[in-house]
């Protein structure tokens, strides 16, 4: 007996002899009623679920099909199961989405007390307009992943000056007849296959590096100190997201933090820091979030 519960329409296709794509369409415009679903004339432009409306919500943009973006409208206290979309609308633009939005309620728009945005303009825009009494919280990973890139974009810098730099090598090595042989550092790597093979580690703290990772980001921040300091640097932001308990903690050491990187003079990361200053106040929201969150799961333990 098949458990085609676990199976998709592909596979249960091949085995019955059908093409999966063929079953596909036929189970949905004869066997399901999507052709009756009262939803499906402006499905492609949004769906709205106000059942699933609770007091946190978030608020993101996601590519869903074909690269094309989405805004999509999520209750947290669901945690990605079944009840987490409250709505989901074609498309970024603000007045369209606020329309949609607005389908829902006031009454029941009123009860949110909590909206995580990220940093976009027009995010807070919907948030602010659509739930006037919810509190604005930028999501620490949101600002996290901002200095990742600009961490990944200094190594990114550095790798294609590699790559510049051999194939100025190896021109060099032709014009004098001579066989091009790459510097080979103690672990094998090229300098171009370290700066490529580092990406990943970047992403972790030290203490989950491998011994291999370990050995590659040695050499690495040996052969470029700015990689070292602009990942110290990263890490330490989300150190400060991590461990602090209080909003007043929190803002003098991202003030340290932004002193530190104006002493380092990267200008990504300087960029970064001027992107938070300008939304300190949401940014701060998300500890007295984190906190209370924590004493509500402490209490729940009890």
């Amino acid at each position: 007996m098949v458990d085609t519960k676990s199976l998709d329409c592909h596979t249960i296709g091949n085995l019955f002899g059908v093409e999966g794509r063929t079953l596909q369409r036929h189970y949905r415009d004869f066997m399901s009623d999507f052709r009756e679903w009262e939803a499906l004339s402006h499905s492609k432009d949004c769906l709205i679920f106000p059942q699933n409306i609770g007091e946190k919500l978030s608020i993101d943009e996601t590519a869903l099909s074909k690269g094309e973006l989405y805004t999509i409208l999520t209750n947290k206290s669901a945690k990605g199961r079944k009840g987490s979309i409250v709505a989901i609308v074609s498309g970024t633009k603000a007045d369209d989405v606020i329309k949609v939005f607005e389908k829902i309620g006031l009454r029941e728009r009123n009860k949110v007390k909590e909206i995580t945005i990220d940093m976009a303009a027009n995010m807070n825009l919907i948030a602010k307009k659509c739930f006037p009494k919810a509190t604005l919280v930028t999501d620490r990973f949101h600002v996290q992943k901002l200095a990742i890139e600009a961490l990944q974009e200094i190594r990114i810098k550095h790798r294609w000056e590699a790559i510049e730099a051999e194939n100025i090598a190896i021109e060099k090595a032709k014009e004098n007849k001579k066989t091009f042989h790459p510097e080979i550092l103690s672990n094998d790597d090229t300098i171009k296959q370290l700066l490529a093979r580092s990406s990943y580690l970047l992403y972790k703290r030290k203490g989950k590096w491998t011994l291999n990772q370990k050995e590659r980001a040695a050499l690495l921040f040996e052969k470029y100190p700015d990689i070292e300091k602009a990942y110290e640097l990263t890490q330490e932001l989300s150190t400060i997201f991590k461990t602090t308990k209080d909003k007043t903690v929190g803002l003098t050491k991202l003030a340290l933090w932004h002193e530190k990187v104006r002493q380092a003079g990267f200008r990504s990361f300087n960029t970064i820091s001027k992107t938070i200053e300008n939304h300190y106040q949401t940014i701060l929201n998300y500890l007295t979030t984190e906190v209370l969150t924590q004493m509500q799961s402490h209490l729940m333990q009890k």
